[in-house]
């Protein structure tokens, strides 16, 4: 089909009628456009996931990827395969291991960041219609991806130590009542997106039993697990249960999310299904970035720098939390992560956090409405706040301008009361800064 418009002269989409129907589970985010507003300087952005890559030491990075290019260039740059270079892979088996994971190189597959690997599991488990198990609130962007693949999700209860196992077991039962089955439960279990929750140690195995009764694969999802800021690591999940777990891991927090790799850790047979998947996807991602990750690994102090990462990001959620506990008024409540980067805060009731959104860009500081961390559309009471991209000061001017923002919210409550407000249901698509 040819179009007579000329490019970029018309609004109408002559393609409309062609689009696949999973197309149509594609939804950009009513609030993207105001955080194109909220990336100016002088508004405290507390809404963004994104590390703080300043902190690296560039001078000996950038010397370390111009002897990659001068040593390995002809391999650097060249094709790579599917699964992820071998060096790499014996690496991340490494890094895995402080987390009480006993892995094999051969069952780890390199991918474009973890975000890739999810995709690549709902590639090869869901079909439209299956159903998938998430907590609630969950990390937006895994929502966008069920919903490309015309999966549902499905949401279950969690407190401030976690998915409720009791929650759990009810809701696999309530979609066998109902003639469905969970084909995957997905968990951040540790410094949870968007909540900063942990999963308890006493129920992590509780977890397991249920989805193993079940028949559920566990797809766990840690990107923040070495970023602990109290303690040691947390066990993962598929340290105890490597036959029924998919983990996915990421050196985007923990590094630098501008490499873009990532990794699954899959039981073999599974593991042969995502190499397939990611060949047909990009045939294979950039070995340049993924020799730079193995050197940096083998060359720098990277445990001394995460010792430094986790320093300052515990100095920016103390910040956080004592901003919140010396402005926030009566009615307010928010969770106190042990590592990660954000703290999930409940409104009083009758307030809505993405209706009041534009009055907080207004005043110059932004955050995430809970509504986009929620399949349904709820959360309305809730928001994400970030800690780990501005510095101690701007984070407890935000945070005071926010309350503000707050106080004057509760003051139109309290005088005229409110009405509801229309949100459009589903999960939308953020950009990077919201991940």
């Amino acid at each position: 089909m040819q179009s007579d418009e000329p490019s970029g002269g018309s609004r109408v989409d002559p393609w409309l009628g062609h689009y696949a129907q999973r197309a149509g589970g594609m939804v950009a985010s009513e609030v993207r456009a105001l955080f194109a507003v909220a990336s100016r300087p002088e508004i405290v952005s507390l809404a963004g996931g994104m590390p703080n890559v300043s902190a690296l030491p560039m001078e000996a990075v950038a010397a370390m990827m111009a002897d990659l290019v001068t040593e390995r260039g002809p391999v650097a740059l060249q094709y790579g395969s599917a699964q992820g270079d071998p060096s790499l892979r014996e690496t991340i088996c490494t890094v895995m291991a402080a987390e009480g994971i006993d892995a094999h190189p051969d069952d780890v597959v390199v991918t474009v960041g973890s975000q890739q690997a999810l995709d690549l599991v709902s590639r090869v488990f869901l079909d439209p219609g299956d159903t998938v198990v998430t907590e609630g609130p969950t990390y937006v962007t895994a929502l966008g991806t069920f919903a490309a693949y015309q999966a549902r999700a499905v949401h279950v209860d969690m407190d401030e130590r976690g998915v409720l196992p009791e929650a759990l077991a009810e809701s696999f039962a309530r979609l066998e009542r109902a003639g469905r089955r969970a084909k995957l439960l997905y968990t951040v279990p540790t410094f949870q997106n968007p909540a900063g929750v942990t999963l308890a140690t006493e129920r992590r195995l509780e977890v397991l039993e249920v989805c193993r009764r079940a028949g559920v694969l566990v797809l766990e999802d840690n990107p923040y697990g070495l970023l602990h800021l109290e303690g040691e690591p947390m066990r993962a999940l598929r340290a105890d249960a490597p036959a029924d777990v998919v983990y996915l891991g990421s050196f985007s927090k923990t590094l630098a999310p501008g490499l873009r790799v990532g990794w699954a850790l899959a039981p073999s047979a599974v593991r042969d299904k995502l190499v397939l998947a990611a060949e047909s996807a990009m045939l294979s991602h950039s070995a340049f970035a993924q020799l730079a990750v193995d050197r940096y690994l083998r060359t720098q102090p990277w445990e001394e720098q995460l010792k430094q990462f986790r320093e300052m990001y515990r100095e920016r959620r103390d910040a956080m939390l004592g901003a919140l506990e010396e402005h926030m008024p009566a009615g307010v409540s928010w969770t106190r992560p042990g590592g990660g980067f954000f703290v999930w805060l409940t409104l009083p009731e009758g307030l809505d956090s993405k209706t009041m959104l534009p009055r907080a860009v207004q005043n110059r500081v932004a955050y995430v409405p809970g509504t986009g961390f929620y399949a349904d559309g709820t959360g309305q009471q809730a928001m994400r706040l970030s800690y780990c991209y501005p510095p101690p000061e701007r984070i407890a001017q935000g945070v005071r301008t926010l309350a503000g923002v707050i106080r004057g919210e509760l003051q139109l409550w309290e005088t005229f009361g409110t009405t509801a407000h229309p949100h459009s249901p589903g999960p939308q698509t953020p950009g990077p800064d919201q991940s």
